[in-house]
């Protein structure tokens, strides 16, 4: 959680017009729903994460994000201090660093990118919304496969003199017999529960604070067909519904409709000649923890950081240092015993 400071922050130098880019698909990417910008943006943030943030928040999208970069264009600090004040702000709520694959086949290749929002964010908000953008990127169209060559043209045979052109012989079309009073075959009726209701009820099982009725799930399973019908898979409808839980769920089934309705996804466009039941690929976002680098899904890394670094900053964190005052009373204290040990 983040302090307040209420000294004033230094300023950040303005964006230079000659700042680099990053190349196509890399870079800053805004998150959406961000406030306005005002006076007191980042104004619980200490100095230097305020100075850093103020800069980040001007940089346009596509912007180059590396700690190199920005070390160049904010002369008061140096590239430590910066990777340090990007690991801060991450934990703060403000960036998550993603690396994410575009392409398709053999052209698939890793892009880099680092999220950011003015607005200080949850861990939950960021999981979802993490998965909201690899639901977007599997439901983007793949290139489409090039249209196969026509085959050449038969050469037509030079006709014989005196001879009209043999015509093609066509075979006669077999039709099958027909059995007197045979019934229409009537299709097959799936059977089985929905991939909807399987989601809900499988939840219990990945964590007990979840754990609902044949009931429950019969009655939620409507809204939950609506994510599905939405283009999102069960992974990512699982992944929203168990983010950021507290201690102790009392009603789950009340939880989860809330959570069903309130965080039902966008409707994506269909394409056009696309077939309904042809797999999409599967382009999942992987967060780059902060701090070390190391890849993880959104879930697995709270506050952008991996278990090791989050550990680590935890523990600096927790260990603030001495207040002036009990530095003070310990100076006196230590004076007063050898005032006490001298002879006499």
């Amino acid at each position: 959680m983040a302090t307040q400071h209420l000294s004033p922050a230094l300023s950040a130098p303005a964006v230079s017009p000659a700042y680099p880019m990053a190349k196509p698909g890399y870079g800053k990417r805004s998150a959406p729903g961000q406030q306005a910008r005002a006076r007191d943006d980042f104004a619980l943030l200490p100095t230097r994460e305020r100075y850093v943030a103020g800069f980040v928040d001007h940089l346009p999208d596509g912007a180059a994000m590396s700690v190199k970069q920005l070390a160049k264009q904010l002369p008061l600090y140096g590239q430590q201090a910066i990777s340090t004040a990007l690991k801060a702000l991450s934990v703060a709520g403000h960036l998550r660093r993603v690396r994410c694959p575009v392409g398709a086949g053999d052209e698939t290749r890793w892009v880099f990118r680092t999220f950011w929002s003015r607005t200080a964010r949850d861990n939950e908000w960021w999981t979802t919304y993490l998965a909201t953008e690899t639901a977007t990127q599997a439901a983007a169209p793949a290139p489409a496969p090039e249209a196969p060559a026509p085959p050449p043209a038969r050469p037509e045979s030079p006709a014989v003199a005196g001879q009209a052109p043999e015509p093609t012989a066509v075979p006669p079309q077999r039709t099958p017999p027909q059995a007197p009073d045979a019934e229409p075959t009537q299709p097959a009726q799936p059977t089985g529960p929905s991939p909807a209701y399987l989601a809900l009820a499988r939840l219990g099982r990945d964590d007990h604070r979840l754990t609902l009725s044949a009931h429950d799930c019969t009655t939620l399973e409507p809204l939950a067909a609506q994510w599905l019908d939405r283009g999102v898979t069960t992974d990512y409808l699982t992944n929203a519904l168990t983010a950021g839980l507290s201690a102790q769920v009392d009603s789950p089934a009340g939880l989860l409709r809330r959570r069903l309705i309130d965080k039902l996804p966008p409707q994506l466009p269909t394409t056009a000649g696309t077939p309904a039941d042809a797999p999409a690929p599967t382009r999942r976002l992987l967060v780059e923890c902060t701090d070390c680098g190391r890849p993880g899904q959104p879930e697995a890394l709270p506050d952008g950081l991996c278990r090791p670094c989050h550990q680590t900053h935890t523990t600096h964190d927790n260990t603030a240092p001495p207040d002036a005052t009990q530095i003070a009373a310990v100076k006196a204290h230590m004076a007063n015993l050898r005032d006490l040990l001298k002879p006499v």
